[in-house]
């Protein structure tokens, strides 16, 4: 009975074991199938997040694409408008150029035709005098034939009554021949000469009007003072400074010096050196806009303004070089004419003296065959040494040809520079032709003036200068000073000496007095008898 429990507890066991060991496997296969349906779930959620993520990517990329797309248009439209201007400014340039190209080619041919019409004329004039010349020719065969025929008689005839040699009576003859020939030569070359001379002053006349009538421009004065307007007297005294330390550096900074009198609400500033003078007024304006006025902000605006005023300058020295048209100067030279726009010679701009000066040598040297871009080079540059006269010591003609010299000018510029106004003898056409367009610029209505104070001086000087003169009984300055009357005793002053008192007199105005243009000496001798019948 214990070995029947005991085997049915053993087969208990083992059934248990059995039936746990099933168990076991089939939780095993439970468990396997379970974690392989995970793994495909956690790989099919893996797999959506990655085509998610792609997706996004690409969305993000094309995005991205398309901005940048649209970036590369808009630069690519914004390049090609601007291309598109720089072309439209180029091509306008471009047409510019060209219609100044051809204006000057139309004054080109324009300037040919006259050209070739004053040489006609001249051919036509040459071949009338040469008429002229054949005229004499044939009247001096005539003369010359009666004078043989003259003296073949008065041989016969002296040989007849007087009983004279050959050889003494054509002596006599050649004598009086020679005495014919030589009175009747002296009248010929006379009238020849005396029609030379009107025909050239005719046609010197028509130069010079002809170039005046061409040429016309506006006329500007300027004085050696500026008067600067101000808000208010407050400004006056914020200008002054405290103990004057303002006004100290503001004069220290520029050169110039500062009148500040009772002119209410008015500075003025005075100053000989032009260019000084307009950094003053440039400063003064801007202190006075700008309210902060004080010695350290003077300094830096007066630097800044120089520098400014350096440039602009020499950007008006290069516009007068191109206007003028003329090639190779030297940037040196440029910013010197560029210093003649502030400087004024009797209330006439030098810089567009020079220019008028310029214009006048370039169209009468054209007239009369001379080389046209030398004679304007001469003009342009003939009161050059204006701009440095208040520096440096010297008249300013020879000051410009010194400094035409340091910059390699050809040698005719130079000695037409310096013989413009008397002080080097002149050597060519071009140096009379200076002075001339020189006075025609200067001369001309309009182109100067001065103060009364100054006018009035040179009269006063003018009849000092004529009464120091011994016979000198009185004398009178008209036409505004450009004409004198000098009435001398008759008993003193000769005829003759008449004559020499009134080059005497032309010759001292010359030395001692500066004025435009020229001045007309006229001397007045008068001899009256009176008698009385009673």
């Amino acid at each position: 009975m214990n070995s029947g429990l005991l085997f049915a507890a053993l087969d208990a066991q083992q059934s248990q074991a059995w039936m746990s060991a099933v168990a076991g496997v089939v939780f095993l296969v439970i468990g396997i199938a379970a974690g392989i349906l995970l793994k495909g779930w956690i790989q099919k959620l893996q797999k959506d997040s990655a085509n998610k993520s792609a997706e996004k990517i690409r969305e993000d990329a094309i995005r991205e694409a398309e901005h940048t797309l649209r970036e590369a248009r808009v630069s690519a439209k914004s390049e090609t408008i601007k291309m598109r201007e720089e072309c439209e400014q180029e091509l306008k340039e471009r047409r510019k150029e060209q219609t100044n190209v051809e204006k000057r080619l139309a004054q080109r041919e324009e300037l040919l035709d006259r050209r070739a019409d004053s040489m006609d004329a001249k051919m036509k004039n040459m071949e009338k005098q040469e008429k002229e010349i054949e005229t004499l020719r044939e009247r001096l065969s005539g003369k010359e034939q009666e004078l043989a025929k003259s003296i073949s008689k008065q041989i016969d005839e002296l040989q007849r009554i007087a009983g004279l040699s050959r050889d003494e009576a054509r002596e006599i003859l050649l004598e009086k021949l020679k005495n014919e020939v030589k009175n009747e030569s002296g009248i010929l070359v006379r009238s020849i000469l005396d029609e030379a001379k009107v025909k050239a002053e005719r046609e010197a006349r028509r130069i010079l009007t002809y170039a005046i009538q061409r040429y016309a421009s506006d006329c500007t004065y300027e004085r050696t003072t500026a008067t600067i307007p101000l808000p208010n007297d407050e400004m006056k005294g914020r200008i002054i400074g405290r103990e004057g330390r303002n006004i100290r550096a503001i004069e220290a900074a520029t050169g110039v010096s500062i009148l500040i009198d009772d002119t209410p609400e008015a500075v003025v500033i005075s100053c000989f050196d032009p260019v000084r003078k307009e950094v003053a007024r440039q400063l003064m304006e801007r202190l006075i806009g700008d309210g902060r006025i004080h010695p350290t902000r003077v300094e830096e605006l007066a630097k800044k303004i120089g520098k400014e005023l350096d440039e602009e300058l020499f950007q008006v020295g290069e516009a007068a070089v191109l206007e003028a048209g003329i090639q190779g100067v030297s940037p040196q030279i440029i910013k010197l004419l560029g210093r003649l726009k502030y400087r004024y010679s009797f209330s006439q701009n030098v810089l567009q003296h020079s220019l008028e000066t310029c214009y006048f040598m370039g169209m009468i040297a054209a007239e009369l065959g001379l080389d046209e871009q030398l004679a304007k080079r001469i003009g342009l540059f003939h009161d050059l040494g204006k701009a440095i006269d208040h520096e440096v010591e010297g008249p300013h003609a020879q000051i410009g040809a010194d400094i035409l010299r340091k910059y390699n000018e050809p040698k005719e510029v130079i000695h037409a520079v310096a013989a413009h106004h008397g002080e080097v003898e002149p050597e060519s056409l071009y140096d009379v032709l200076v002075a001339a367009c020189d006075t025609l610029s200067a001369s001309r209505p309009g182109a100067r003036s001065e103060t009364t104070e100054l006018y009035l001086k040179r009269l006063e000087q003018l009849e000092t200068i004529a009464n120091d003169f011994p016979g000198v009984e009185s004398c009178f300055a008209l036409q505004a000073g450009r004409e004198i009357r000098v009435v001398v005793v008759p008993e003193k002053v000769s005829e003759g000496e008449a004559q020499m008192l009134a080059k005497d007199i032309c010759s001292r105005i010359e030395k001692e007095m500066t004025y435009p243009g020229q001045i007309k000496v006229t001397i007045i001798r008068e001899t009256r008898s009176v008698e009385y019948a009673k």
